[in-house]
């Protein structure tokens, strides 16, 4: 089973980004499975600046991206499945890269993000080995 690029193509326009004194943005679809906070979701998109001045602790790994952001001075953990991603672009020039929707299709209860905000580093559960027949 081949890994998704996807992931390693966010991570190089978000590099690619700073590295150019740009803001990363996300468009990000959003649905039961994405923690953002809600009145700011539109047409079940959101739109996310993602630089190092807008997220704490920002970690994109093959499956989620997360972070803390603050909304109107509320602090908020973010998550989102890597296949919600709808872009990743500049702020200042529009340029970046658009992706189809991959919805996550969690196997189990034990895959689904928690109802409460996460704390004490908790993450969301995440099978490590699966039986492929």
């Amino acid at each position: 089973m081949n890994i998704s690029t996807k992931p390693y193509f966010i991570r190089a326009l978000y590099e690619w980004c700073l590295d150019n004194g740009y803001t990363p943005y996300l468009a990000v679809w959003v649905n039961e499975h994405t923690r953002v906070p809600k009145q700011f979701v539109k047409n079940e998109q959101i739109v996310l600046s993602i630089s190092t001045t807008a997220t704490k602790d920002l970690l994109i790994d093959n499956e989620w991206i997360s972070f803390h952001a603050r909304f109107g001075g509320v602090s908020h953990e973010i998550w989102i499945p890597v296949g919600h991603v709808l872009s990743i672009f500049a702020k200042e020039t529009g340029e970046g890269m658009g992706f189809e929707i991959e919805k996550w299709q969690p196997e189990n209860v034990a895959d689904t993000l928690p109802d409460t905000p996460a704390t004490n580093d908790e993450t969301p559960k995440k099978k490590v080995l699966k039986l492929v027949k």
